[in-house]
């Protein structure tokens, strides 16, 4: 299931979702990602000052991959539908 995330909110939404349909808590996502579990609650939080590594890590450990392309044309009200 491919899901689009624009803000640093988004993107935690999106983390935290994936987290949680694997049933683990952020103290386990933190340490099979080898950060602090503060960091993974961060992230979730949309905290926007989180380095792309530590996202990149928190991500390979749901096994999940960032997909980079062109904006759609949809309308910023109509993404937060989405979420």
């Amino acid at each position: 299931m491919s899901q689009l995330a624009r803000t640093p909110q988004q993107l935690g939404a999106l983390i935290r979702r994936y987290r949680n349909l694997r049933g683990i808590t952020q103290s386990d996502l933190a340490a099979k990602a080898g950060v602090r579990q503060a960091t993974i609650s961060e992230i979730e939080g949309g905290h926007d000052a989180v380095r792309y590594r530590t996202i990149a890590d928190v991500l390979a450990a749901l096994d999940l991959e960032l997909v980079v392309q062109p904006r759609s044309k949809g309308s910023h009200d109509s993404l937060e539908d989405i979420f």
